[in-house]
C-alpha cells in the first residue's frame, strides 16, 4: 500500500489510523509549511522504531535528524536506489 499525503499534519493523521500497517515511510526534507525533521519528531513520539527514509535536495540537512534515526538519500539518485533502500529497511528485522 501506497499513501500519499499533503502536509505533515495529514501524514500524522494517516499514520495514527493505519501506522501499525506501514513498513517504510518515506519523505521529503522540505514539506508545506513544515519540514521532514518535523514529522519524523511527531512520528517517534508514537512509532519510535518505525523505519523512514528522507530525501533532499539541500546538502547538510543530516544534522536536523540527529538521534531520529532515519536513512537521509541526497537527491538525484536512481528510483532503483529508493527501491532498494525501501526494501532493505522491509527486511531489517524490527528495532
Amino acid at each position: 500500500m501506497v499513501h500519499v499525503a499533503t502536509s505533515v499534519e495529514s501524514a500524522l493523521a494517516f499514520l495514527r489510523a493505519f501506522g501499525d500497517k506501514i513498513g517504510v515511510v518515506v519523505t521529503d526534507h522540505f514539506l508545506p509549511g513544515r519540514t521532514g525533521a518535523d514529522l519524523v519528531r511527531e512520528l517517534r513520539l508514537t512509532r519510535p522504531s518505525m523505519p523512514v527514509v528522507v530525501v533532499s535536495g539541500m546538502p547538510g540537512i543530516e544534522d536536523e535528524y540527529d538521534g531520529l534515526q532515519v536513512n537521509v538519500q541526497q537527491k538525484p539518485f536512481p528510483p532503483a536506489e529508493l527501491i532498494r533502500v525501501v526494501r532493505s529497511l522491509l527486511e531489517s528485522p524490527a528495532q
